[in-house]
Parts: structure tokens; C-alpha cells; sequence
């Protein structure tokens, strides 16, 4: 969904931006623009989460787990290059 209505969110984004001649009347028709779309097409509302748990904190983007997850991982020996440090 969110992929289906990026580019028209951008355009109308950008178009908003750019028109400054027509302001006050632009912004209202653009808000209106705005709600027609659904809500989850809006791209801030995309969340990451680990695939594992579902924590939605804490996720680290190159493996998609979270830190709870990935140190278990880790330490098992199961993600390849990633161990405990030690100084």
C-alpha cells in the first residue's frame, strides 16, 4: 500500500511546496488532496520491527532483529563475522 501511493504523495508534497503564488488557496486544496489518501500510505508510519520478537525498538537495519535478539545470536555463534568483544 505504502508503495502503491508514494509517488503521489510526493508529487503532491512537492507541488505544495513549490507554489507559492497560490498559497492559501493551494494549501487548502492540497490538505483535501492529502486525506483522500490512507492513512498507512503515509511513509512515517512504517515502523521497524524485528522479525524474531516484533520489538519495535532497539532494531538493527542490516540484519532486522533487534539487539536482544541478535546478542543471543551472537553468542551462540549463528550470525558469521559478529562476536563478543573484548579489551
Amino acid at each position: 500500500m505504502f508503495y502503491k501511493n508514494y509517488s503521489k504523495y510526493k508529487f503532491l508534497k512537492n507541488n505544495l511546496k513549490n507554489n507559492l503564488k497560490k498559497k492559501i488557496f493551494g494549501y487548502f486544496n492540497s490538505t483535501i488532496d492529502f486525506q483522500k489518501f490512507p492513512r498507512n500510505s503515509n511513509p512515517t508510519r512504517i515502523r521497524n520491527r524485528c522479525y524474531v520478537s516484533g520489538r519495535p525498538r532497539g532494531v538493527f537495519r542490516r540484519f532486522g532483529l533487534s539487539r536482544c535478539v541478535v546478542k543471543n545470536l551472537a553468542f551462540k555463534g549463528f550470525i558469521p563475522g559478529l562476536f563478543k568483544s573484548s579489551w
